[in-house]
């Protein structure tokens, strides 16, 4: 098995859908952390929903969710399931709750006072935003999105559901490990492992330097 096409899609797959995800994912975070409306407990608990539930579970909505003859299928009239952009779209789906759960403590922990204080002084809400709440959040966000890219690298049952699992167009770095686990190519399992645990241990200790604001 040829470890740097697979190396090439996975981190391909992961960067689009940190990219694509993130914006709306921002929003959501900032919605939930600054203001107050009806069935936020439950907008809140429907987001975070996928970090608890079994990913292949995810994949299975996904799959009837995103088949030619489903809503969102029929409507954007493209060609998803088994795909690029099935993996595409199962690391966005994973990603997604990651993303809003460290973006919303980000968010929080800004001092709503600093944004009172802009907007007195004649910042419209979107320009205290930009000038006082973005800037102390950033760290956080861009510690989010990482997390987010990290979670699309190792994504695995939703996207063997929505994907497959196909050598050279949706064979990720997680399906990669199994599939060599699987026919008993232990030496390119281990240098898979081995490029994973790398990416993810760097990830991880940047994302806490970032929230913690502190040298790793």
């Amino acid at each position: 098995m040829s470890v740097s096409p697979v190396v090439i899609l996975t981190v391909q797959v992961a960067a689009l859908a940190t990219v694509l995800v993130t914006p709306l994912a921002t929003a959501v975070a900032y919605l939930l952390a600054r203001h107050q409306f009806p069935g936020k407990s439950v907008v809140s608990t429907l987001v975070a929903l996928p970090l608890v539930l079994p990913p292949t579970a995810v994949g299975y909505v996904l799959l009837h969710a995103f088949s030619d003859d489903a809503l969102f299928g029929a409507a954007l009239g493209l060609e998803i399931l088994f795909t690029a952009k099935a993996a595409v779209l199962a690391a966005m789906a994973m990603a997604f709750p990651l993303i809003v759960r460290t973006a919303r403590l980000s968010f929080e922990a800004v001092d709503p006072g600093l944004v009172q204080v802009a907007e007195t002084l004649g910042d419209s809400p979107r320009q205290a935003f930009w000038r006082v709440t973005f800037p102390l959040a950033k760290r956080g966000l861009v510690a989010a999105m990482i997390l987010g890219f990290m979670r699309g690298v190792g994504e695995f049952g939703a996207t063997v559901m929505i994907a497959g699992n196909i050598p050279g167009k949706t064979r990720t770095l997680a399906s990669a490990i199994y599939s060599a686990q699987q026919v008993g190519d232990d030496a390119t399992a281990w240098v898979l492992l081995g490029l994973a645990v790398g990416v993810g241990f760097v990830a991880i200790s940047t994302s806490e330097w970032l929230i913690g604001g502190r040298p790793v």
